[in-house]
Formats: C-alpha cells, sequence, structure tokens
C-alpha cells in the first residue's frame, strides 16, 4: 500500500484533471461529446472493446516487453488478458448502470458516496476481487481446472485475496469517487485510464511468472 501511494496520488490527480476539464474547460467539451456519443452509440460493445485494450492489450504488451511472459505462453496469455478485460468491460458497465438506478445519477455528494461504499465494500469484497484473484491464479497454474482447485484454499483466500483488495482499496477508493463525478457515459471511459494501471499493479502482485535474466 506504501508503494502504491505515490503513484496512486499522481493517478488521482490525472483523473481529477480530466473531471475539472469536462466541468471548467469548454474546449475540451468536443472531446468528451465524442467520446459520450460513442459510448451511447455501441454501448456494451464500446465497453467490452476499449476495456479490453486498456486493461488487456496495453498491461500484456508491458509483460511482454518486460519478459515477464513465460516462454511459449504469450498466445494463451494474450488472449486471456483480451477476453477476460473484455468481459470485465461489459461487468463494469452493467455495474455502473445498477448504480445509476440505484443511487441516481446526479454528481451530488451523496449519490457518490453511496456509489463509492457500494462499490468498494460491497461488490469488490463480495465479487470483484475474488473473482479477479481466481482467474489470475488459473492464468499462474497454465489455465489447469484441477490445479486451480488445490490453489483455492484459505491461504489464497487470506492472503491473495487480500492482497487484491487492499491493492483495490488504495486506488480505487478515491479514484471511483473521482469517476462517480461524471456522467454515467464518461464513468466507463475515465474507468479504462484507471484500470490500465491497475492491472499493471495486480499483474506483478499476483504474478507466479518467473523473470527472465535482462
Amino acid at each position: 500500500m506504501r508503494a502504491n501511494l505515490i503513484p496512486g496520488i499522481a493517478l488521482w490527480i490525472f483523473g481529477m484533471s480530466i473531471v475539472l476539464s469536462y466541468y471548467f474547460l469548454e474546449s475540451a467539451r468536443p472531446i468528451f461529446d465524442r467520446v459520450t456519443s460513442l459510448r451511447e452509440t455501441y454501448g456494451f460493445l464500446y465497453s467490452a472493446i476499449s476495456t479490453g485494450i486498456f486493461a488487456g492489450l496495453i498491461p500484456f504488451l508491458y509483460l511482454l516487453f518486460a519478459k515477464r511472459i513465460v516462454p511459449g505462453t504469450v498466445l494463451t496469455t494474450g488472449l486471456f488478458y483480451l477476453l477476460f478485460w473484455s468481459y470485465r468491460g461489459v461487468e463494469v458497465d452493467a455495474f455502473y448502470r445498477f448504480q445509476a438506478w440505484l443511487f441516481g445519477d446526479d454528481n451530488g455528494w451523496k449519490t457518490i458516496v453511496s456509489k463509492v461504499l457500494f462499490d468498494q465494500f460491497v461488490y469488490c469484497p463480495v465479487w470483484a476481487a475474488p473473482m479477479t484473484a481466481a482467474c489470475y491464479a488459473w492464468r499462474d497454474v497454465g489455465f489447469s481446472f484441477p490445479q486451480l482447485r488445490r490453489r483455492l484454499n484459505r491461504r489464497f483466500l487470506v492472503f491473495e485475496v487480500a492482497v487484491i483488495l487492499l491493492s483495490t482499496w488504495t486506488i480505487w477508493i478515491p479514484a471511483t469517487a473521482i469517476i462517480y463525478s461524471l456522467p454515467l457515459p464518461l464513468q466507463v471511459p475515465l474507468f479504462n485510464l484507471v484500470l490500465c494501471f491497475f492491472v499493471l499493479l495486480v499483474s506483478v502482485l499476483t504474478s507466479r511468472e518467473s523473470r527472465e535474466p535482462s
């Protein structure tokens, strides 16, 4: 958590600058309008493709060039990143829509606080963190379900899920407050920018791949 604090602060400043640009920088409005149009036109397809790129393709390329991909698994690992995060993009889009229905789609502080609390202390510990940890563990054991079942023990739940959850709270409690400050159509695009950094963090924390000598 301490190691993530400085990158997290930089990320929050970046996210807040986008929010402030939306509300106060008139010259930036055409860009936001274009993104909004794409999001509203293509809906869940936009969320799948954009999240697949930002959270799947970009982190995968980073790991590939950093030599953190086990030789012989480049194709399967790349497909895992793309398919997993494309699905998560659709899931998060649906979750944001559900929260807008549940709490409202305004940017009042009560609405933002309600969404952040429900996001970080219900959705994340109950579903998002365990599912992410399990999927990355499945990747680490070579996509073997028998090995995955052996790995899903008490230590996994206590340590690996806890690591992801603590990392999630470090980055995402402030980040989700920033994301929920934007209108619903712009929440997934900003989520993707934050997620790109976060997936790199999760990849390092949960990786069981040996590094090649530099």
